[in-house]
């Protein structure tokens, strides 16, 4: 769906191998997106990148609903089309 959108998709993996799934850019910047598709929401290595990149926010594709906290804005993955 990224790539449908018109967005080019890239992978980031630490020294100590928390992973972010997908980094696209938007608007010069940099934003990450985490894909959980299971019932455990947390996303342990998107804080690992948030905490050392500071990205002006994050995206989370979940079961959940839409929302805002802590900087990750949830957007459901029916609604992956939506980013």
């Amino acid at each position: 769906q990224l790539t449908a959108n018109g967005h080019t998709s890239y992978y980031w993996e630490s020294e100590r191998g928390s992973e972010v799934d997908f980094i696209i850019q938007r608007n010069g910047k940099l934003i990450p997106i985490e894909v959980k598709s299971a019932d455990n929401t947390r996303a342990k290595s998107l804080r690992v990148y948030m905490d050392k990149y500071r990205p002006e926010y994050a995206i989370k594709l979940s079961a959940r609903n839409f929302g805002f906290e802590d900087g990750k804005k949830t957007v459901p993955l029916y609604a992956a089309f939506c980013i």
